[in-house]
């Protein structure tokens, strides 16, 4: 695990400080970029950190400059951190051929199947490594961390929260993928990381986990616009709404109409967002 960082820019923001640092990575064996925003707080010492897990074809680039969010973030004193979605610069058939799969969207699992169980373990890389390189490097509380992010990160923030809830206190999501297991984005990226083996694919499932494992954290916020094309297709947020009436977990699903699938309904709601996390790790 690589826990020396090279930094590749640094900007003064809302008297905070907006960085991109890149790491070799052992877990993906490879060079992986992200974005680190400290707040004016973090001068002072550790302050609660929020990562972000961006959706299909996106970088760590795409949540700096679009979301709106490090004015309210300097002035709650939170860290946000925004990884990359996948590995990069992998020669492997088939890695940059489609905008859902490979490059861009590595859906924040743990790959088992050949070729991708070499490189693409962002399961890992989100809820291990980075996290370590972050607490070595920046100051952050790790004991006060939220996860959130927007469509295939949606889905992961949920499923990553799901599985490691001693990791965050806190999660929410952007017109999340609900369920995976249901829907040809999941079908297409865990057949090929998982296998065609369907079970092993529950564990990835935020519905599939919510069922099995329950939630006992703040309650999980969601929102969703009600013109995203992707929503009946890809989306199923009543999927997500009828796993958490099953299991009693609190569900905050917020249908904002008009609303479609871009950084303007992101940047939209983000203030709702930072508030809500804030209300949990600020205790």
């Amino acid at each position: 695990m690589s826990l020396t960082l090279t930094t590749i820019s640094q900007s003064l923001c809302f008297e905070g400080t907006q960085g991109i640092y890149s790491h070799r990575s052992a877990q993906t064996g490879t060079s992986m970029r992200f974005g680190v925003f400290l707040p004016p707080q973090a001068s002072q010492g550790p302050v609660p950190v929020l990562y972000w897990l961006s959706g299909l074809t996106c970088t760590e680039e795409n949540f700096i400059t679009k979301a709106g969010a490090q004015r309210l973030a300097a002035e709650l004193g939170l860290a946000l951190v925004t990884p990359d979605t996948s590995p990069r610069g992998l020669d492997i058939p088939g890695v940059a051929d489609s905008y859902d799969f490979g490059h861009g969207a590595g859906f924040y699992v743990d790959a088992t199947q050949a070729p991708w169980a070499q490189n693409f373990r962002m399961d890992s890389y989100i809820t291990r490594e980075l996290p370590a390189a972050i607490q070595a490097n920046f100051p952050v509380d790790a004991q006060r961390a939220g996860i959130f992010g927007h469509s295939m990160g949606g889905h992961g923030a949920l499923v990553l929260a799901l599985r490691n809830p001693a990791l965050y206190q806190s999660v929410s999501a952007f017109a999340p993928i609900s369920s995976p297991l249901h829907c040809p984005w999941g079908d297409k990226a865990l057949t090929a990381y998982l296998g065609a083996d369907r079970t092993a694919w529950l564990t990835y499932d935020s519905c599939a986990l919510i069922e099995a494992r329950g939630w006992k954290g703040a309650p999980i916020l969601v929102d969703q616009g009600t013109s995203d094309p992707f929503l009946h297709s890809q989306l199923k947020p009543e999927l997500l709404q009828q796993a958490c009436e099953r299991a009693h977990v609190r569900l905050d699903l917020n249908l904002r109409t008009g609303y479609d699938h871009s950084y303007f309904f992101i940047a939209s709601f983000m203030e709702n967002h930072l508030r809500f996390h804030a209300q949990h790790l600020l205790r």
